[in-house]
C-alpha cells in the first residue's frame, strides 16, 4: 500500500515539476502554491500514517472558511489544519492555527458533522489535528499534532 501511495506522490511531484519548467504552472500566488503542496504531501503522508482521507479542502455554504483535510484515524474523525513553510528558520508553522483559526475550524466539524444520522452526531469521536509541513531541498519533513486542540 505504501509503495502505491509512494508512487503516486512521485508523479505529482514530477509533473508539477514538468508544468513549472515549461512555464505551465498555475498562476497563482506563490504562497497559495506552497500551501497547495504542502497540503497534498500531507496527505499522502497522513495515507502513509494510515489515516483514511474522505475529504479535501471542504467547504460549506453556509460557512466561511475550509477544512484542509478530513479523514478517519481509526475510529476518530480528526479534522486536519495544514500549515507549510518552505523553510524551518521562520516561526514553526503550526502557531499559525491560533484561537481564531480553532473557532472555525470547530464550526465547520459540526457543520460536517450535521450530515451524519442524528443518533451518530454526538457518537463520533472528533479530533482537531495540525500538520505542519516543511518544503526542504531534501523533500518534505512533517510534525503531525493528533489533538492539537478540542472542542472548548
Amino acid at each position: 500500500m505504501n509503495g502505491w501511495i509512494n508512487l503516486q506522490a512521485r508523479m505529482l511531484r514530477g509533473l508539477d515539476a514538468l508544468a513549472e519548467r515549461l512555464g505551465r504552472g498555475v498562476q497563482e500566488p506563490r504562497n497559495l502554491v506552497i500551501g497547495a503542496r504542502g497540503e497534498r504531501e500531507a496527505l499522502f503522508h497522513l495515507r502513509k500514517m494510515g489515516y483514511t482521507v474522505v475529504a479535501q479542502r471542504w467547504t460549506s455554504g453556509k460557512l466561511r472558511g475550509d477544512v484542509d483535510l478530513i479523514g478517519w484515524d481509526g475510529e476518530w474523525l480528526c479534522f486536519v489544519e495544514v500549515k507549510t513553510r518552505t523553510g524551518r528558520d521562520t516561526a514553526a508553522a503550526e502557531v499559525a492555527v491560533d484561537h481564531d483559526k480553532q473557532r472555525m475550524l470547530r464550526r465547520m466539524a459540526r457543520a460536517y458533522l450535521w450530515g451524519f444520522p442524528k443518533e451518530l452526531q454526538e457518537e463520533v469521536p472528533v479530533r482537531f489535528d495540525v500538520v505542519s509541513v516543511y518544503l526542504q531541498e531534501s523533500g518534505a519533513e512533517f510534525e503531525v499534532y493528533k489533538g492539537a486542540f478540542g472542542w472548548a
